[in-house]
């Protein structure tokens, strides 16, 4: 599993840029750039809402990956080292993205 890193602080499951999920999904199904994939994972915390509503935040996350160009999927599996998703300000999914994305097209 990747150590993962997280900055989408609106994000329900973000603890201190870590994720509590304890799994997530990285969508971006033939993309080429970081900027074409996703937290598919990623939902947004309500106002009023508890910062955490699953769980602990675990440095070591499972990343099912769609991005299939990207270098570290193995079967829609990331094995990456560490990962990153960004998103300092998202309030949805499609304002993340999977920083650690390497484009791995023609490979």
């Amino acid at each position: 599993m990747p150590a993962l890193s997280c900055s989408a602080m609106n994000c329900v499951y973000n603890q201190n840029e870590l994720c509590s999920r304890g799994d997530i999904r990285v969508g971006g199904n033939g993309a080429k750039s970081s900027m074409e994939t996703c937290c598919e994972s990623f939902k947004e915390r309500s106002e009023g809402a508890m910062s955490n509503s699953t769980g602990c935040a675990c440095t070591k996350t499972g990343v099912d990956c769609k991005a299939q160009n990207c270098t570290f999927n193995d079967n829609c599996k990331c094995e990456a080292g560490d990962i990153h998703i960004a998103g300092d300000s998202a309030c949805s999914c499609q304002e993340t993205e999977c920083s650690s994305f390497r484009c791995g097209c023609g490979r």
